[in-house]
């Protein structure tokens, strides 16, 4: 890997993880995050596939971090299954970047920052009504994981209004800088 995609990679990851686990503090850019843009635009727009981990390699450093605070402010615990359905849903939005790749309009931009936002959303709401006991196991129960969530703390809908604000916000900003790269590289060759 050239020294200049070195450096890229490791500002994405850095500048990535450290917004992040800053949004800890600001509940509400709770789920306002960069990564999943990061890992769609990478695939949509990187021909180097190993730029392609960046996202990964953000999200478990700021996962380490977060949970960890989690667990001492509130009392979560932290799970292996959590992580990896992350880590799933962030190796669909390669999938679906590498398949943006091939025809990239700012419609299939916009569609596909959608689709993941919109999939993310339903794996990790599902997922959270499968495996807490709070949420009855039945249609009730799992429109209260998609839209209320617990009572006590925002509405899921807060939380899914972020991350789709997130992703299409990030990925307009990762779409135009790309962009503009390539004009400055067609002007200057």
């Amino acid at each position: 890997m050239k020294k200049s995609h070195v450096i890229l990679a490791l500002a994405l990851i850095a500048a990535a993880a450290a917004y992040r686990v800053g949004a800890v503090f600001v509940p509400e850019l709770s789920n306002l995050s960069p990564i999943m843009a990061l890992a769609f635009c990478g695939a949509a727009y990187l021909e180097r596939r190993s730029l392609w981990l960046v996202p990964f390699v953000a999200l478990v450093a700021s996962d380490l971090w977060i949970d960890r605070y989690y667990a001492t402010q509130y009392g979560y615990t932290w799970e292996l299954s959590g992580a990896m359905l992350r880590i799933a849903c962030f190796a669909a939005a390669l999938g679906v970047g590498a398949f943006v790749a091939r025809r990239r309009t700012a419609l299939n931009l916009f569609s596909g920052a959608l689709g993941c936002s919109i999939l993310f959303y339903l794996v990790s709401n599902t997922a959270a009504w499968l495996g807490d006991a709070y949420y009855v196991k039945t249609t009730a129960g799992w429109w209260q994981a998609m839209t209320v969530g617990h009572t006590e703390y925002l509405p899921t809908l807060w939380f899914f209004r972020n991350t789709l604000i997130g992703d299409l916000l990030f990925t307009g900003v990762f779409a135009l800088a790309m962009s503009k790269a390539r004009v400055t590289r067609t002007q200057t060759a």
